[in-house]
């Protein structure tokens, strides 16, 4: 370890990288996880740089298109190197608007086209499942003791599923920000924004429940301002939130593919399905854009086949 925190030093453009890499942690307040996926994208690129010969602060569109066509070679996803060049492009507007560097040529560098997908949501029968794992009773209707992580477990998946809250939101979920009597919580998100976004009875009376009986006796006595707490009474990270969902995948038995994001999409998809307007849903998601929101509009096949049936005439 501390041999790679040495060559990482050594490298070219590494205090520029790292500066932005603050930037982006305190002027744009992304979350630790953003900031380090963009810090190890970076870090590639300077050790390409390296190996190429080049000044990695000081280099053309081509030899940026360059590194790109290497990562095409070598087989990386498509996703993958646009994400890379979403970073490259992040760092050399950051430099261009510090003085650092003249030009952005990142800006005239087009990545690979990406296949049309529709979000992954959780089925109904499969949403079940995975709610069941952690309850009062399984899917049998057979009630069961519940451990104080069950209780909290139950409670962050509820949660998860009620309102589309991203897992650094839930993460992040403060105590004090838990309105009860008004049915609603305020969660903090991507930039610093914050919106109040409102909670159904079932995930209510788990999160109450938890609040109650499962928080006490993980915090043992200790005190902690966020809502969601780990086994040892410190605030529940989103590293804990993601290996608690894969677990809780496993047991239900189903797809290992499924991350908690698919839950916000499940929940946006249901919202649109059921009747939600477009604005709506981008208001309890946190979308600045409209056109964020739009890829759930998307029809399913059942909704189709009833809408024919409804419809035409010979149906």
């Amino acid at each position: 370890m501390a041999d790679e925190r040495a060559d990482e030093a050594a490298l070219p453009g590494i205090d520029a990288v790292e500066a932005f890499c603050e930037s982006l942690r305190v002027e744009r307040a992304l979350s630790p996880h953003t900031v380090r996926n963009y810090r190890l994208d970076l870090l590639d690129y300077l050790r390409w740089a390296e190996r190429s010969g080049l000044d990695p602060l000081h280099v053309t569109h081509r030899q940026l298109r360059r590194y790109l066509g290497e990562l095409d070679q070598a087989r990386y996803a498509r996703k993958t190197v646009n994400r890379r060049l979403s970073s490259l492009r992040g760092l050399f507007r950051w430099l261009n608007v510090t003085g650092q560097v003249a030009e952005n040529p990142a800006s005239a560098v087009q990545g690979p086209k990406l296949p049309a997908t529709l979000p992954k949501t959780i089925p109904p029968a499969d949403m079940a499942r995975l709610l069941s794992v952690h309850a009062k009773r399984d899917l049998d209707g057979t009630p069961r003791d519940q451990t104080p992580r069950d209780l909290r477990d139950q409670a962050l998946l509820e949660f998860l599923y009620a309102c589309g809250a991203r897992i650094s939101e839930a993460s992040g979920l403060l105590l004090a920000s838990v309105d009860f009597d008004r049915a609603q919580a305020k969660v903090l998100g991507k930039g610093s924004k914050e919106r109040i976004i409102p909670l159904h009875d079932l995930a209510l009376d788990a999160m109450r429940t938890y609040l109650l009986v499962g928080r006490p006796a993980l915090l043992g006595g200790r005190a902690c301002d966020r809502f969601f707490v780990s086994s040892r009474g410190n605030p529940m990270g989103t590293d804990a939130m993601r290996k608690m969902f894969k677990a809780t995948v496993r047991a239900a038995g189903l797809d290992d593919g499924l991350s908690p994001h698919d839950m916000r999409h499940t929940f946006a998809t249901d919202l649109l399905s059921g009747g939600a307007d477009l604005r709506t849903v981008q208001e309890m998601l946190g979308h600045v854009s409209l056109s964020t929101t739009q890829i759930y509009t998307h029809v399913s096949p059942e909704r189709l086949r009833a809408v024919h049936a409804a419809a035409h005439p010979r149906a």
